[in-house]
């Protein structure tokens, strides 16, 4: 699979909405990804009768105009909850530098401590993991994030259609496209998810990057953001902290 070759794509295209969440609903902003493309792609996807980039795409209840900017992230975050891309409750910067944020969440709910401190036992961020070890770092985290995507109920089938499409536009190989597949009809499982990490870095990833991707304020996503956090056994002081970060990186 190339899981980490995805997970980059999706870093850099929450990195150039986090830094031009006014400008992303024409040409490419700052993600570097062909949105009117993008745009075209959804509206075949959707039965060629959606509007233009100003409007919606036929009956599907999908808003083609709300996934502008976002391409595979905005159909992660779900488009029937009526956000709007660049608004509060998309924390797009936690996705841009998830693995560097969470361990600096982590050293605030440590007091600061020094970086250097830390034993050799905690893990890497996921930026200075290379080879095997990014590639399974970037699995767990992708299905996080469709884990959490899920946590509302709302994803029906045409949308997680449009998903696997747009994960595919970014690149997924075959294996990868039929995991995605996978992931958006199994069971929400937040024990198994929290049991594929190997460290307490991977744990804080996990829950930071679920953090980006939920609603807090909506009560399904609440509740699985805590069952997730109990799984991985995070203590209450660094969930706040990841918690603080996400809406803090914006």
């Amino acid at each position: 699979m190339n899981a980490s070759k995805i997970l980059e794509q999706l870093m850099r295209q929450a990195g150039g909405q986090s830094g031009n969440a006014a400008g992303g609903s024409g040409g490419q902003g700052g993600s570097g990804l062909d949105i009117k493309g993008m745009l075209d792609g959804l509206t075949r996807q959707l039965g060629g009768g959606g509007e233009s980039a100003s409007g919606k795409g036929g009956g599907s209840g999908v808003d083609v105009k709300s996934l502008l900017g976002g391409g595979a992230l905005g159909l992660l975050v779900g488009s029937k909850r009526g956000r709007k891309l660049g608004g509060k409750a998309l924390k797009y910067g936690a996705i841009a530098g998830v693995g560097m944020l969470a361990w600096k969440a982590w050293q605030g709910s440590r007091g600061g401590a020094d970086q250097a401190q830390a034993s050799p036992a905690e893990g890497e961020p996921v930026e200075r993991l290379g080879g095997e070890a990014r590639e399974r770092r970037s699995l767990e985290l992708l299905q996080a994030m469709i884990m959490a995507a899920r946590a509302d109920g709302h994803i029906d089938a045409q949308e997680r259609e449009l998903i696997a499409g747009q994960i595919d536009a970014l690149g997924a190989d075959q294996e990868l496209h039929a995991w995605v597949e996978r992931q958006l009809s199994a069971p929400l499982d937040a024990e198994a998810l929290a049991a594929q990490v190997d460290s307490p870095q991977a744990a804080r990833e996990m829950y930071l990057i679920s953090v980006a991707v939920v609603d807090e304020q909506n009560a399904m996503e609440r509740a699985w953001l805590d069952q997730l956090g109990r799984a991985l056994a995070l203590p209450g002081e660094v969930t706040s902290a990841l918690e603080h970060q996400a809406r803090e990186a914006g």
